[in-house]
């Protein structure tokens, strides 16, 4: 069948099954391999896209709940809100083994685009759904035995912190 999708600003059509979870299409169909493939069930963030602005998990989305929307990628993003976040976490050397980057890129750059001064709590919410699977980012600070914080625990809340200055003002 027949699917028209707006992706990363350019209209594309894919004779795909309408039922087809969108992070396939994305990546099988389109060859846009950024966003990743985690756990199948929009529990780790890994196949984190923007519908509409909105962070979408793209492994449980069906094609045709995209069509007629607005669907940005890792490779789309070029948002002034994706664009700090991309600066901060390379500035801040966020990026581990990678694999859950852009996800979590999306997901940050979906909050910032709502809330350019989030809290720690609005960060908090936003990023939960966001697994490393290296298990360099964890939800709240890990501790050595010794009492100090372990390294990375929380570079990502340390980006999005350090990003609203660079946004444009609302």
């Amino acid at each position: 069948m027949s699917i028209k999708l707006s992706v990363n600003g350019a209209t594309r059509e894919l004779d795909i099954d309408p039922q087809m979870p969108l992070l396939w299409a994305l990546r099988d169909h389109l060859q846009l391999t950024g966003t990743k493939f985690g756990c199948g069930m929009a529990l780790c963030g890994a196949c984190t896209v923007h519908i509409d602005g909105q962070a979408t998990r793209s492994c449980v989305t069906p094609v045709a709940a995209a069509q007629g929307k607005q669907i940005t990628t890792i490779e789309g993003l070029s948002t002034a809100a994706g664009r700090a976040v991309q600066g901060a976490w390379i500035g801040l050397d966020v990026p581990q083994c990678g694999y859950c980057q852009s996800g979590q890129v999306m997901s940050a750059a979906a909050l910032l685009a709502g809330n350019p001064k989030p809290s720690d709590t609005d960060i908090d919410a936003a990023m939960a759904g966001n697994i490393c699977r290296c298990a360099t980012y964890v939800p709240h600070p890990q501790r050595h035995p010794s009492g100090r914080r372990e390294p990375g625990s929380r570079r990502p809340r340390r980006a999005l912190r350090g990003v609203h200055h660079v946004l444009p003002p609302r």
